[in-house]
């Protein structure tokens, strides 16, 4: 089964990285969700939340603002001016 790579990163700090099965995260055209297989993809990101399904089921939440979100070859990468985990 394919996972996503996933690394989410703050101006000053890697909060989070792992594989997931799915992402999910605010941006300037509303939300959007990242599933293994997603075509490649570069958005900028709204204030609020980045929410990761890591494989294991567990969940982690980002309150991320003033970044942008990259996706390619099932790696994901949030990188955010001002972040932290919630």
């Amino acid at each position: 089964m394919a996972v996503l790579t996933v690394s989410v990163v703050s101006a000053d700090q890697e909060l989070w990285s792992g594989e997931a099965s799915q992402l999910i995260a605010r941006t300037t055209e509303g939300e959007i969700g990242i599933l293994p297989g997603h075509v490649p993809i570069l958005a900028i990101l709204a204030k609020g939340e980045v929410r990761v399904t890591a494989t294991d089921g567990s969940q982690i939440t980002a309150n991320a603002d003033n970044g942008f979100l990259s996706v390619e070859n099932n790696t994901v990468t949030v990188v955010a001016s001002s972040a932290e985990l919630v």
